[in-house]
């Protein structure tokens, strides 16, 4: 039996999705990371998947697996854009950011999900650790084109006093939630080396599948 128009208005307001209202938040979801995030297939490491490494399948990696819990959590599948940025980890001073980040800024995320750090160098002097956390700062300013976005910092997997510091203070700058995963890595089944066997070490090292549910757990968390 078909439900009276009236009816089924009602309930749309309840649940938040009516087009007057508009749809439940967040639409669009930015992730920016660096291979935790997304990587696509390198032979001399013997990786062959384009997703987070080193998950075993799309859906396994924190991406995907926050993207779903949102989706049960707001009620409507968000939009996602997924950017790496391993390249400004690296090369942070002098980066280009307004110009590299042009189209993460046109996507004018509700929600940004900022993962890096596992790619920083050592920043081993006070000037070195302001000036990354400048850098970070003005990405994540770069990224709140959107004047109602919710920005979420995570600490390293591989954790770092330094790094982590900086990010954290980045984040708190622009009045972003910091998430602190560091306890992550004290327990070795988080590691895919303890889920499988692989040929290079370095994708070993990277959070299987019980890592990256980890990771999205303490996201997911994170969003009000």
């Amino acid at each position: 039996m078909r439900l009276p128009t009236y009816l089924l208005l009602f309930g749309s307001l309840l649940a938040g999705t009516h087009p007057l209202f508009g749809q439940a938040k967040p639409q669009k979801v930015l992730f920016v990371g660096n291979s935790l995030t997304s990587h696509g297939p390198k032979a001399d490491i013997d990786w062959q998947g384009n997703w987070g490494m080193a998950a075993t399948s799309l859906d396994k990696d924190y991406v995907h697996v926050v993207t779903k819990a949102l989706t049960a959590k707001q009620g409507v599948t968000p939009v996602i854009m997924v950017k790496n940025v391993a390249d400004f980890e690296r090369h942070h001073v002098g980066y280009d950011i307004a110009g590299k980040f042009a189209d993460a800024a046109a996507f004018k995320a509700d929600l940004v999900i900022l993962c890096i750090g596992e790619n920083v160098a050592a920043l081993p002097t006070p000037e070195a650790q302001a000036k990354y956390q400048e850098q970070v700062a003005a990405l994540l300013r770069t990224l709140q084109s959107n004047p109602k976005v919710t920005l979420i910092v995570r600490s390293s997997f591989w954790p770092s006093q330094t790094i982590d510091t900086a990010l954290r203070k980045a984040c708190e700058t622009v009045g972003g939630t910091f998430v602190d995963i560091s306890a992550l890595s004290q327990d070795e089944r988080n590691f895919a080396r303890s889920e499988r066997l692989f040929k290079h070490a370095g994708v070993a090292n990277h959070p299987g599948d019980r890592g990256m549910a980890a990771i999205a757990e303490a996201i997911v968390k994170a969003v009000k």
